[in-house]
């Protein structure tokens, strides 16, 4: 059975009260919630733009750096990578010479707050030199360099990026100056180069603002008679000819010159910097 109960105007008044403040409350409760998911959207925009040191139409820069195990390895990746954060717009693409991806290199990377990409491939053993061979008895980070270069080919978003690609090993020093000079690269950008090669420098031969040889102390008549530290391309013309690559099997000194004539590239297209 049921008892009903008559409420008096009073108690229906005071409930109604009640159901007015719990709305009230619910309705804060939702704009609280709304404000902190905006605030949240707004963190990870700022993380990113504090991640990426990202400024709006500027070129960006791509660096393939090969990189391989090694006592200096760690201290040279960092020393690396405090130059790359001074620079804007960069997107470091680092390329281990290993079977897996090791967790020094990968934990070294996230801490940096730079963009990148983490990539690795092995050398096979008849590619690697012998711990008593010279330093140039075989090239090194050649898979490596090509590893790079396919992962750019195949990322679809930067077909209208307007980048620039450089070859960055690990174990040399970099002037920021450089960077600034690179950005703006039209085909192909040279310069100096500092111990190296036997001499205190190498450079580009510079007439009229051409480039007609190389101030070198080893095979100046190669077609280009630099190191991989003395140059910067285009990333179209690197999307455009997808066949220039490095290579294991051409002599010794001939790395720079296999890769920037497969660009399609000549002297007149040079573009002398510093």
């Amino acid at each position: 059975f049921f008892i009903v109960r008559e409420c008096s105007e009073e108690k229906l008044v005071a409930t109604r009260e009640l159901l007015r403040k719990y709305t009230d409350q619910l309705q804060a409760l939702k704009s609280e919630h709304k404000n902190l998911l905006r605030k949240q959207e707004s963190d990870k925009q700022n993380v990113q733009i504090k991640r990426s040191g990202w400024v709006s139409h500027l070129p960006t820069i791509y660096i393939i750096t090969p990189t391989n195990y090694r006592a200096e390895q760690k201290a040279d990746l960092t020393r690396m990578s405090h130059t790359l954060k001074l620079v804007n717009n960069i997107h470091w693409i680092v390329v281990e010479d290993s079977e897996n991806k090791s967790s020094m290199v990968s934990k070294l990377l996230e801490r940096t707050a730079l963009n990148y990409t983490h990539l690795n491939v092995l050398t096979p053993p008849k590619f690697k030199m012998a711990s008593k061979d010279p330093n140039w008895l075989k090239p090194r980070g050649v898979l490596q360099r090509n590893a790079g270069l396919d992962w750019l080919r195949n990322q679809k978003h930067i077909v209208a990026d307007r980048g620039v690609l450089y070859f960055a090993d690990d174990d040399n020093t970099y002037s920021l100056d450089l960077f600034q000079e690179m950005r703006y690269t039209q085909k192909a950008s040279v310069w100096p180069v500092g111990l190296v090669g036997y001499l205190r420098y190498e450079r580009p031969v510079v007439k009229n603002h051409k480039v007609v040889g190389w101030f070198t102390a080893w095979k100046s008549d190669r077609p280009f008679a630099m190191d991989m530290a003395g140059f910067a391309v285009n990333l179209q013309l690197v999307l455009k000819f997808p066949e220039a690559k490095f290579s294991n099997e051409v002599q010794r000194g001939y790395q720079e010159s296999t890769f920037l004539t497969g660009l399609k590239l000549t002297l007149d297209d040079l573009e002398p910097k510093a």
